[in-house]
């Protein structure tokens, strides 16, 4: 394939762009804190839990008060896989506090590698609407022109929505745009938008092109 034949790329957020330092330790910390003593791998496991909870429930985090409701439900669903004593409203800030993300290796490279092309970059995310936050305290909001979220454009990849959002803000075709993620759920969502599709990781992304 030719950069050429490209307007814009779009990129998924989570394992894509950014993943997590690794929360676990910091929870157990902060649990012990409280007089709940847990192994790492109870931890691990409830927080696998409280993840396949959140995933598909990323989207109702559309605003302050609704990501708040929403960060106190997924801390809850924590606490219960631990059978921990605590209110999940009392802990939620120490749940949150723990989710510290960093670029995922090679992404900074490759995105300022397509920004020198002159691609138009943007996030398109299963995200709450916290995301733009996210990316502003790792400096990465500054290589995309739009940050879009599963919240904001109201429905979760694979529904179209958020890539169409993203083509529109951008002003971009969808055939010359380019999406990569590391789940099926962008790549069938970019091809029901009609865009194209390069699998994760960023850095290997674009191998071969010319």
């Amino acid at each position: 394939m030719r950069f050429a034949d490209l307007d814009a790329v779009t990129v998924d957020g989570y394992g894509t762009l950014i993943t997590l330092t690794g929360p676990v330790p910091t929870l157990r910390d902060a649990l012990a804190q409280r007089g709940i003593e847990r192994t790492d791998a109870e931890v691990a496991a409830a927080f696998a839990a409280e993840a396949a909870y959140y995933r598909p429930r990323a989207h109702l985090g559309r605003d302050e008060a609704s990501l708040a409701e929403l960060r106190v439900e997924c801390t809850g669903v924590f606490l219960a896989a631990l059978d921990a004593p605590i209110g999940a409203a009392d802990f939620a800030d120490s749940f949150v506090s723990a989710l510290v993300f960093e670029p995922v290796p090679g992404a900074v490279n490759a995105l300022a590698d397509l920004r020198d092309r002159g691609l138009e970059l943007a996030v398109v995310a299963n995200w709450d609407c916290a995301l733009p936050e996210h990316l502003e305290q790792l400096s990465l909001d500054a290589y995309f022109a739009e940050i879009v979220t599963s919240a904001e454009a109201g429905a979760p990849k694979p529904d179209p929505a958020p890539f169409r959002l993203a083509l529109e803000r951008l002003g971009v075709d969808s055939a010359r745009a380019l999406h990569v993620g590391d789940e099926q759920a962008d790549e069938l969502g970019a091809a029901a938008a009609g865009m194209q599709f390069s699998p994760a990781p960023l850095a290997s992304a674009f191998e071969g092109w010319s």
